[in-house]
């Protein structure tokens, strides 16, 4: 029987990431499974913060019963001093939404010349032993306008190395072959496979 994991998100775009990526070794079970509700604040400062925050929160929520994954991750640019880092879901303020996020980048980088960027995401397996955490890159850079209606938050404006086109222009199944989240749930995978 295989172990169960509980997703620490209430996204479900991303527990279907985590479904397709770990579910071979792996039962993932969601928050909304367990009809649990919990919204950790994210006041780390850096990706790994924020994700043991979020795995300790959910962690303690579920009772301990279960081990739980989470991450957090964010776009990057050097250009820009390394923002939005953190505050990539937040960018354009608490209540803004993708397009206002979107719309801020571009003005910041109205007039630079480099607009590489990566997408970052840090992954946390916590059970009342062990935290183990994996990190994941995908490289690219800031388009000038959005390109595509795939995907979510900067996806529209990040034109991948490995893709050669927007993540807005690519499907999901490619999406999850480069993407900052699957490299790291991949390399968590080889973390885990090693401790059990």
């Amino acid at each position: 029987m295989k172990q169960k994991i509980l997703a620490a998100t209430n996204n479900q775009n991303k527990a279907k990431e985590f479904k397709e990526i770990l579910g071979e070794w792996f039962d993932i079970i969601t928050l909304k499974d367990l009809d649990i509700k919990v919204e950790p604040q994210e006041t780390g400062e850096t990706f790994l913060d924020n994700a043991i925050i979020k795995a300790k929160a959910v962690f303690e929520a579920a009772g301990g019963k279960y081990p739980v994954i989470a991450d957090d991750s964010g776009l990057v640019v050097p250009a820009l001093g390394g923002e939005p880092g953190v505050m990539s879901a937040r960018y354009a303020g608490v209540d803004a939404d993708d397009q206002k996020n979107n719309q801020k980048l571009l003005k910041k980088l109205a007039n630079a010349s480099d607009r590489s960027a990566y997408f970052i995401c840090v992954i946390v397996y916590m059970d009342k032993d062990n935290i183990i955490s994996a990190e994941g890159k995908t490289f690219g850079e800031i388009l000038t306008q959005p390109e595509g209606g795939n995907g979510f938050g900067y996806d529209p404006l990040f034109y991948s190395y490995d893709l050669k086109m927007s993540f807005g222009r690519s499907s999901a199944e490619l999406k999850n072959q480069v993407s900052h989240r699957a490299r790291a749930l991949a390399q968590l995978r080889e973390k885990l496979k090693a401790v059990k």
